[in-house]
């Protein structure tokens, strides 16, 4: 098997993955109000599944004869906590398809295959949760703008 496609690909997912480090890390920083003590533990703990998650592909990367990569995607920040929620969906909304996308391409090496899909099962319960969490964070926004208008 040519495993040079799959590297690529797995040096694509490294890369958001070293950004979810980042990304995460940061809205557990500049997290404030009440929600901080719900928020920033969450941020953290996505953060090193992020940093979980690109040690496995950086051995696998190697093991298939690749370099990792050592850069990552740029971030998204913000102050909004709707905003970050959101940003935080689509993170994990890529990260799935990145994924998906090296499960095709690893077709035939049923061990790498087994490997990725472990990965996508948490990458779509992050997809998951957010959307459960933006689901009841807009709720609470309209409640309050009816209340208010």
């Amino acid at each position: 098997m040519n495993y040079e496609p799959v590297i690529e690909q797995l040096n694509e997912i490294l890369k958001h993955e070293w950004t979810g480090v980042a990304q995460y890390s940061q809205a557990s920083f500049i997290i404030e109000g009440v929600w901080r003590e719900v928020y920033a533990e969450k941020f953290e703990d996505d953060a090193k599944e992020s940093f979980g998650h690109a040690k496995l592909i950086g051995d696998k990367i190697v093991a298939l004869g690749g370099v990792p990569v050592a850069q990552r995607n740029e971030i998204k920040q913000s102050r909004d906590l709707t905003e970050v929620l959101q940003n935080a969906l689509a993170f994990e909304s890529k990260a799935v398809e990145m994924y998906t996308k090296a499960l095709e391409l690893a077709e035939g090496d049923r061990a790498l295959v087994v490997f990725l899909e472990d990965i996508l099962v948490a990458e779509q319960e992050g997809v998951d949760e957010y959307t459960k969490l933006l689901r009841r964070s807009e709720a609470a926004g309209e409640a309050g703008a009816r209340k208010s208008g």
